[in-house]
């Protein structure tokens, strides 16, 4: 199985070819920021992945998305967040830690404070917030020199993460968030030199780029992209041509690997990869998780060098393990996602081949 063998890229080794991908589990003290006691367990328990991508954690907290989710900016946030990384090393495992800035996908009732965007457009639909879904609000425009200043909070993140013991950053540009947002037409309608154009809307990601790998260097720097993804109220209908200059732009840095989100027919893949000559970690959003035969046809098709699986993670600590074995695959409840609840965080079982609970009604 090609997703066992190991890997060696520019910027990174790795054991096998799987990624644990970042997934929001809700988990932290809502009111610090800091992780979970158990968060070193749950990420310990995980680390035969080739690479660990932590949750997202936000650079500051107006760009906290939702409720329970972890920072990375105060001296009791690293503190909590190296004891997670030693437990992943002693386990001989590789973590990054995703760095978020959620833009607009925010609200007062999660941070106390008006959410911000490249521009004043509001987010169709609804958010989680401590009061349950509620309506979202229109975020407030950043002025030029607040932009300076996030791209500041995520260069001071990286600096944390370092001292926290990650192995490096992966900057969240996917999925809808604030990076993302200065490269959707839809939400930047700026008229400024970080909008307009595609140079324009280029600017800030680039920026946030160079200030981190300023602070950290290229090789601990990766970046997530979900080109043409709607989630949350984006519209890309131009993906190809920015993304295509995004990454000639980011060629000038061998950065880790850039990760892509895409969906099964793989058509932001199989645009992007002659494009990208270092590591591309491939992530596929669909209803169901990705299986090890769709993560092994991105191997063989050479669209990916390493693949991300999400979902099945959650109840299949030993992922990788149950891959070479072909053993049954545990289902984790949706309800045990998010939140502030542990059931279904670190009581998933390692599968155990002689036990009669390898039979369990939970495996299929």
């Amino acid at each position: 199985m090609r997703l066992l063998e190991a890997f060696s890229g520019t910027a990174i080794q790795l054991p096998n070819r799987i990624a644990m991908a970042p997934m929001t589990r809700g988990r932290a003290d809502d009111t610090t920021g800091v992780p979970h006691p158990r968060t070193a367990e749950y990420y310990a328990q995980r680390a035969s992945a080739g690479l660990i991508v932590s949750e997202g954690v936000w650079v500051d907290r107006t760009g906290k998305s939702g409720p329970g989710i972890p920072g990375l900016v105060t001296e009791q946030q690293t503190s909590a967040w190296r004891e997670v990384t030693r437990a992943v090393h002693e386990q001989g495992g590789q973590i990054f830690a995703q760095l978020w800035h959620a833009g607009r996908v925010s609200h007062p009732g999660v941070t106390g404070r008006t959410p911000v965007a490249p521009s004043a457009v509001r987010q169709a639909g609804r958010i989680f917030s401590a009061e349950g879904w509620t309506d979202t609000v229109e975020p407030r425009a950043l002025s030029e020199d607040e932009i300076g200043e996030v791209v500041q909070d995520f260069a001071a993140a990286a600096r944390r993460a370092v001292e926290a013991g990650f192995d490096g950053v992966e900057l969240h540009g996917a999925n809808g968030y604030l990076i993302q947002e200065f490269l959707a037409g839809n939400t930047n309608r700026r008229a400024d030199r970080y909008g307009g154009s595609v140079t324009g809307r280029l600017a800030f990601p680039l920026e946030v780029v160079a200030a981190v790998t300023d602070q950290i260097g290229a090789a601990r720097v990766a970046l997530r992209i979900s080109p043409g993804n709607p989630e949350n109220d984006i519209v890309e209908d131009d993906w190809k041509e920015v993304y295509s200059r995004l990454l000639a732009e980011l060629r000038r840095y061998e950065l880790a690997y850039l990760h892509v989100i895409d969906t099964p027919d793989a058509e932001a893949l199989s645009h992007l990869r002659p494009l990208w000559p270092g590591t591309l970690v491939a992530n596929l959003r669909s209803e169901d998780p990705t299986s090890s035969g769709e993560g092994e046809s991105l191997i063989e098709s050479g669209l990916a060098d390493v693949v991300a699986f999400g979902r099945l993670f959650i109840a299949n600590p030993d992922l990788p393990a149950r891959f070479a074995l072909q053993a049954p695959l545990a289902q984790a409840d949706r309800d045990v996602y998010y939140g502030a609840r542990l059931d279904g965080y670190t009581d998933f079982p390692a599968f155990e081949p002689d036990s009669a609970k390898s039979a369990c009604s939970a495996c299929s």
